[in-house]
């Protein structure tokens, strides 16, 4: 668009130098050639209008001074562009040569003709009313055969000529002005459109270097929102599996029960093989294990079993509303805060007693971990949690991630309940 517009602004700028320097060569040569009009016609015409030697000793000088005059207004011009005292004069004077050499030959009206062209290039503004004027009359003259006419009749043809052509002429120069006007317009419209396409080429190129450093920005924000993810993930895995397999391994050091010890071995295995398997998937950005071949309910009530199994908890899992297949980031998302929220109260609640409800309602899903556990202080939970892990922190982060909440509710000895609210989100949406 922008080379458009500048190609026509520069079409429309050379058509105005083309037209300027037209009328330029005009106004040089112009006066010339009316002038050498108006002596070869007087000079055909003398014996028809009946020129005698007085006329012809006026008139004879008369040329050579319009000749001179021209010869000498020709380098002045180049000087003095515009109005000026010498076009005032140049104008003036010109105008009673041919105001003479009309009234000895009236066809020597072509030079007095050349005030129609100039008046506004040699005169001042007050001056150029009358100006025209003066050459409409010896133009009207002209046409009438002569100044003075002769009779009454003539006198009346000269002003019903005067008339006409002052109508004319002032049509003639409402249509240049507007002429100009549209001119002035153009040229203001297309300086107006390069102007704003020189801003608009400038906010395409701010644009561009906005959008190469949002490109940047959003790739530093996807290796940091990477980052984080890897994070969270090997918290939630390999981090809760190592922790499972410490306490499995506690359990048989301090135990001289070898069937037990074989039993506490066995899930320590299982949880290496679990967390290896997880930190693979991790890696590879695929949802939990969990999933892979069951629904969501199914995972959670497994995961619950195994977390009372391996801990000694009294555990319990419900499913209220429809059971509907979710997206798969949203049960992925609900299954990683069930499993930090049941590896929390592992550590730190030493509860009886711990019951997960997923609830399927009307847009949206709630996963609810209650346990009757010895609680904490919820305004002490920066101070809890400023250790560097992830937590209450971590699974807030999830949830929001995917446009959820998580709200905590404790006190101590009161036992906490972790309320994780997410859209509902299909599977095929």
């Amino acid at each position: 668009m922008t080379t458009g517009t500048d190609q026509g602004g520069a079409a429309a700028e050379e058509a105005a130098r083309t037209v300027e320097e037209r009328w330029a060569n005009f106004h040089r040569y112009g006066p010339y050639g009316l002038l050498c009009v108006g002596i070869v016609l007087s000079v055909a015409t003398a014996d028809v209008v009946g020129m005698d030697r007085t006329d012809w000793y006026v008139f004879v000088p008369l040329s050579a001074a319009a000749v001179a005059l021209q010869l000498w207004w020709g380098r002045a011009m180049r000087t003095r562009p515009g109005p000026s005292p010498a076009g005032v004069f140049y104008y003036w004077v010109r105008w009673a040569i041919a105001f003479v050499g009309s009234l000895i030959n009236p066809f020597y009206v072509f030079y007095a003709a050349c005030g129609y062209f100039d008046v506004e290039r040699l005169l001042p503004r007050r001056q150029v009313r009358p100006g025209l004027f003066a050459a409409i009359v010896v133009v009207a003259g002209s046409q009438a055969g002569g100044l003075p006419p002769d009779n009454s009749l003539g006198w009346v043809l000269f002003g019903g000529l005067l008339a006409v052509n002052s109508v004319l002429v002032g049509f003639m120069g409402h249509i240049n002005n507007k002429e100009k006007e549209q001119a002035r317009i153009q040229i203001e419209t297309i300086a107006e459109l390069e102007r704003t396409n020189t801003a608009l080429q400038q906010a395409l190129d701010e644009n561009a270097q906005l959008h190469s450093q949002l490109l940047v920005q959003a790739r530093e924000a996807g290796v940091a929102d990477e980052r984080r993810r890897l994070a969270a993930e090997i918290h939630d895995t390999i981090a809760q599996g190592l922790t499972g397999i410490i306490a499995q391994l506690q359990v048989v050091a301090g135990t001289t029960d070898p069937e037990q010890a074989r039993q506490h071995l066995d899930r320590a295995a299982d949880l290496a093989r679990h967390s290896l398997g997880e930190a693979r998937r991790s890696v590879h950005n695929l949802s939990p294990a969990a999933l892979e071949d069951s629904s969501l309910p199914e995972a959670l009530k497994k995961t619950v079993t195994e977390w009372s199994r391996r801990t000694g908890v009294r555990a319990e899992f419900t499913v209220t509303g429809t059971t509907e297949q979710l997206h798969d980031e949203i049960e992925a998302t609900l299954l990683r805060i069930a499993e930090e929220a049941l590896s929390n109260a592992a550590r730190h609640a030493h509860a009886g007693r711990l019951g997960v409800t997923l609830s399927y309602m009307a847009g949206e899903v709630t996963l609810d971990v209650r346990d009757d556990g010895r609680g904490f202080d919820p305004l002490e939970l920066p101070a809890r949690t400023g250790t560097g892990g992830f937590g209450l922190d971590g699974m807030r982060a999830r949830a929001e991630r995917i446009a959820g909440a998580l709200t905590v509710e404790s006190e101590p000895g009161g036992g906490t309940a972790v309320s994780a609210r997410v859209p509902l989100v299909r599977h095929d949406q």
